[in-house]
């Protein structure tokens, strides 16, 4: 066992040596035969690194073909400030080097060896959107076939640039591009080729593929193209890497509570617009809403202007909108029930246009003491106004009771101001009603376009 093992490592010696031996301008077998009778020869190893400095063809006006392919097994995470995207591939080199040939049928049926990356020529394959140092770890091993094919792959932790729209975040899908070239040869010297089809690179990067939980992988795609540099070209290929984030996470923590906050705020209509406690709830929600923006400013990108912020944005809206009117309706009633102010001609319009099913357009309000066909039920919760039902201090009541005209006209005048009351009370409440039915409508369309960027 330990004498076949040593003739397997002379024997795989002798094969690199071969590199060194044939003439430049033609291709080399390499002779089996009669190797391991003699020792190695330290000065044929130092011929063979110093080839590595050139390019291995026979014919240095035909270009080298590399091709070129990769698999995709992590993506580690996605920086929208910086507009980075960080991933781990292994990146797979493959090209043919004419002048290592040899028979395995008399080489012990040997067909590949493996051989120091540092002893062979490695084409210089650069991707244009990496923006960090290489840290391809040294002493890395290549696969030579007896047809002279050589075989190399590499790790690499990818930083590259890429164009990241957050619009519809966290619902968003990015493109990102990996272009790889050779900064160094052009088109008449190295071209490139894929390895393997593009749908196979794509299909066993989805097998094997793993992340922090927020990214998948959708698919690969190719596009070739030339660079041209003043009058030089280059030869390259763009990869697209399609990925989509999984927005869970997301939807759990930032959209749900949005949502159960807002379902909250608009609930609190129920609660009278006379009831004392109904500002305070609000206000208690609003603050509340704050905190939860502030503890969940960490998720939102630092960057941009996402969907999400808008819908944030509207829904702090309409919580101070929905305060604001509850401050507004709770003073009007304040001067309904004291000294209502008169109504303007149009808002009285506007309110019998709302009211009433048979108008189909606003009318003028009508002058005198007519009846204005709007009911007292919405007075129900409101107290009477001082002093407004006809009733007077008990030392005048024999004087007006001498004056029958005076009483009648006092008792029209508290006949109207209980009217104008009632038209306020039913202001309000027109309004208390089209704020819900806003909040109503923002929440089914907020669900809806939940639902429809999820499955899309």
């Amino acid at each position: 066992m330990g004498g076949s093992w040593c003739h397997r490592e002379r024997l795989s010696l002798y094969l690199v040596l071969g590199l060194l031996l044939p003439g430049w301008g033609s291709t080399f077998t390499i002779k089996c035969t009669k190797f391991g009778q003699h020792g190695a020869y330290p000065t044929l190893l130092d011929s063979v690194f110093d080839r590595k400095a050139f390019r291995p063809t026979a014919n240095f006006s035909i270009p080298t073909l590399i091709n070129i392919s990769f698999t995709l097994s992590a993506i580690l995470g996605v920086n929208e400030q910086l507009q980075l995207l960080s991933s781990f591939l292994w990146l797979e080199m493959v090209w043919d080097n004419p002048f290592i040939r040899w028979n395995p049928e008399e080489c012990a049926n040997i067909t590949k060896i493996s051989v120091g990356t540092e002893n062979l020529w490695l084409p210089n394959i650069f991707i244009t959107e990496f923006m960090d140092v290489d840290k391809t770890p040294k002493g890395l091993k290549a696969y030579i076939s007896n047809e002279g094919r050589i075989t190399y792959k590499k790790p690499m932790k990818v930083v590259s640039i890429c164009n990241l729209d957050i619009f519809y975040f966290p619902f968003d899908q990015q493109n990102c591009t990996l272009t790889f070239s050779s900064l160094l040869h052009t088109v008449d010297y190295m071209l490139l080729g894929m390895e393997k089809e593009v749908w196979e690179m794509a299909q066993t990067s989805r097998d094997i593929v793993q992340t922090r939980g927020e990214w998948e992988l959708l698919g690969i795609y190719k596009a070739t193209s030339k660079m041209s540099v003043g009058t030089s070209q280059y030869d390259q290929i763009l990869f697209y890497v399609a990925i989509r984030r999984r927005p869970s996470l997301y939807v759990i923590n930032l959209l749900v509570p949005s949502g159960f906050l807002v379902a909250i705020d608009a609930l609190s209509f129920y609660i009278p617009a006379e009831n004392e406690s109904r500002a305070p709830f609000k206000m208690t929600l609003l603050l509340g809403y704050n905190v939860f923006l502030l503890m969940m400013n960490d998720l939102l990108p630092t960057s941009g202007t996402p969907l999400i912020s808008v819908y944030f944005a509207l829904c702090l809206s309409l919580m101070v909108v929905s305060l604001l009117e509850t401050v507004f309706i709770t003073h009007l009633l304040h001067l309904a029930t004291t000294q209502p102010p008169p109504m303007p001609w149009w808002l009285h319009s506007l309110l019998l246009h709302c009211t009433s099913l048979r108008k189909c357009c606003p009318t003028a309000p009508q002058k005198g003491n007519k009846d204005l066909g709007l009911t007292l039920a919405h007075l129900s919760a409101v107290k009477e106004p001082v002093e407004l039902a006809g009733k007077v201090p008990g030392p005048r009541k024999a004087e007006l009771n001498e004056f029958p005209g005076s009483t009648r006209a006092r008792q029209e005048d508290g006949a109207q101001k209980q009217h104008l009351v009632s038209l306020w009370v039913q202001f309000s409440h027109s309004i208390d009603t089209l704020l819900f039915r806003l909040y109503l409508l923002f929440l089914a369309v907020s669900v809806v376009t939940v639902v429809i960027l999820w499955n899309t």
